[in-house]
């Protein structure tokens, strides 16, 4: 029962950043998202990720494995953004 219950949570939370990662590659607008937030999401998920698979964890890993990429995805356009207002800044 519980392993039905971790797969559950495994997969909304996994889900849950698909709908940000595709209106920040649609939008390219990271303005309202939290850089620190996101490096450490994306750090965070990474350690969960390796803890999954050497625990044998597969919920756990696929899990984060999948959260880290789209995370990822929005860290970049977000590092990005943050680097191209610190130039422009500099001008």
């Amino acid at each position: 029962m519980w392993v039905i219950v971790s797969y559950i949570a495994a997969f909304l939370t996994t889900i849950s950043f698909l709908p940000q990662a595709i209106k920040t590659i649609k939008t390219k607008d990271t303005k309202d998202l939290s850089l620190i937030t996101y490096i450490m999401f994306v750090i965070g998920t990474s350690i969960w990720t390796l803890y999954g698979f050497l625990d044998n964890e597969y919920a756990v890993f696929f899990a984060n494995i999948v959260t880290t990429f789209f995370a990822s995805i929005i860290l970049f356009y977000k590092a990005k953004d943050v680097i191209n207002e610190r130039r422009n800044n500099k001008k």
